[in-house]
């Protein structure tokens, strides 16, 4: 039975002040709605937040490049306005070999001296790969169609979509469709035989996910991630002043500067429902808050099954949302060092870029293997960083944070964290040994962050990056899931923004502006 509608000081209550939540609460705060933050920890930002794992030493959390967020939607909100700078932009990316003899991506005259036929076919490669690329990128920033619908919004946005495929042209449409659902390994096969340029490209393909790079759709996730790079422009694979935590203290000012009040220490309890629709919050201290919307930043499991319960949701869509698949994979790995790290053939700005170890498509595939029997990769695959080179001052004077994205480890693996958390930790040690040989001498300190810690310290369910796969039955029009497309759900009044609904993972900030969008329009 629906309770009582409680008051209703504010046009929005905004559960969460991960990054998407803040964009969110900006751009409406912007348009003159009065909005309240509420966020369960005690600072802004989510995944997104630099915090110190050992004395005086700081790092990026969970993400620590800053590479899809579109540079059209950090000059609107205004961030370096609000205190956003970045310590690097454009960082090289080096795929480490097992010889030696790194790889700089995206230089002719590196992948010449690897193989002339590869770097003949690199360009016509690029080019095609941005062509589609571009494709994806005019549809992350518009709400999806719904199906089955008379609309005529949801009629053109089909159509609009129908109108990009075809402007591809015959022959790139042709190629587009061919290639869109095949696995990463098979594309990037046919086209080179270097394999540290293929395993590069292979690993970019699946980080984050629960895929290896012989999964169908894994050249879907990495056209996605493509089509936000190139959305990000200059500011694309950058480093901010003072990590992650910089680009969502940013956006919190930029949302506090447009009038939005933003709590953390708040946790949300449930989402109050009073005739049928979202009217409010109640907070774990007892508070009860209203709103006239009510827009999650949660993930949807965590927004649906837990804030606001199977009760005010029919059996088929519970069903739905509880098979949603956001078990992570990834985790992270920081170190700190007495001195900065020495990486066998990579010099001081290649040092200062991403450094990759995935050497092959096969030593991605073996990594991945592992984690269908829930085991962690013996030999996994890296993304490192460095950022102390760029940015001293997130450690003590001389010494170095090395920070690293880690494929694969289980949620849950068989042994239990408890049991498996020093060998896993030792494995990774052992393979930034092989490329950084003495790296183990300097080590002062370091911190493993599992896909269950993550879900524990920032709240994701299942510890999941992006807050669910991105694949093609939990993309664009279906994600997260059917009826609950277009950032709305089957409650009136109740949204989400998070990165489980359209476009998805990634610190983009698209689904955050996304759903203020919606919402500012049906209240027009």
């Amino acid at each position: 039975m629906s309770a009582a509608a409680p008051s209703s000081p504010h046009d929005v209550i905004v559960i969460g002040a991960g990054h998407n939540g803040l964009v969110c609460a900006a751009t409406l705060a912007r348009a003159g709605r009065s909005v309240l933050v509420l966020e369960a920890a005690e600072r802004v930002g989510g995944l997104a937040v630099t915090r110190e794992f050992a004395p005086g030493f700081r790092v990026s959390a969970g993400a620590h490049l800053l590479h899809q967020m579109p540079a059209a939607l950090i000059a609107e909100l205004g961030l370096p306005e609000h205190g956003l700078r970045l310590a690097g932009r454009a960082l090289p990316s080096t795929a480490l070999s097992e010889d030696g003899r790194p790889l700089a991506l995206g230089e002719r005259a590196a992948l010449d001296a690897c193989s002339a036929a590869d770097a003949r076919a690199w360009p016509a490669f690029e080019a095609r790969l941005g062509r589609f690329a571009g494709l994806l990128q005019g549809l992350l920033a518009l709400p999806p169609p719904r199906l089955g619908t008379a609309s005529w919004s949801d009629r053109r946005a089909l159509g609009t979509l129908a109108l990009r495929l075809r402007l591809l042209g015959r022959r790139d449409m042709r190629e587009f469709l061919r290639i869109i659902g095949m696995n990463a390994y098979d594309l990037l096969d046919d086209e080179f035989g270097t394999p540290l340029l293929k395993g590069a490209l292979g690993l970019d393909a699946v980080l984050g996910t629960n895929f290896g790079p012989r999964a169908p759709g894994t050249v879907l996730t990495l056209l996605y991630r493509l089509a936000a790079t190139r959305a990000a422009g200059s500011a694309a694979l950058a480093q901010p002043v003072g990590g992650m935590g910089a680009v969502s203290e940013a956006l919190a000012n930029a949302a506090r500067h447009a009038g939005a009040t933003i709590r953390t220490g708040a946790a949300v309890k449930r989402i109050e429902v009073s005739n049928d629709r979202a009217s409010g919050v109640v907070l774990e201290s007892g508070e009860t808050l209203g709103a006239r919307r009510v827009i999650s930043n949660a993930d949807a499991r965590t927004t649906f099954l837990r804030l606001l319960g199977p009760e005010h949701l029919d059996t088929g869509f519970v069903r739905r949302v509880d098979h949603y698949r956001s078990r992570g994979l990834a985790a992270k790995f920081h170190l700190a060092l007495e001195r900065a790290p020495v990486f066998t053939g990579v010099g001081r700005h290649a040092l200062g870029g991403r450094l990759l170890v995935a050497p092959s498509l096969d030593y991605v595939e073996r990594a991945w293997n592992h984690s269908k029997y829930g085991e962690w990769s013996r030999a996994p695959a890296l993304e490192i960083t460095v950022p102390t080179l760029n940015d001293p001052a997130l450690a003590p004077a001389g010494r170095h944070v090395l920070s690293a994205i880690v494929q694969y480890a289980p949620y849950a693996p068989e042994g239990g964290w408890a049991g498996e958390r020093a060998g896993f930790a030792a494995a990774i040690r052992a393979v930034l040994e092989a490329h950084a040989p003495g790296i183990g001498a300097l080590i002062l300190a370091e911190e493993l962050l599992t896909p269950a810690d993550l879900e524990r310290e920032f709240g994701a369910t299942g510890g999941h990056w992006h807050h669910g796969e991105l694949a093609f039955d939990q993309f664009y029009m279906v994600r997260p899931v059917p009826g609950a497309a277009q950032h709305q759900t089957p409650v009136a009044g109740l949204y989400l923004c998070g990165a489980s609904c359209h476009p998805g993972g990634g610190v983009m900030g698209i689904a955050g502006r996304n759903a203020a969008r919606r919402v500012l329009a049906e209240a027009a």
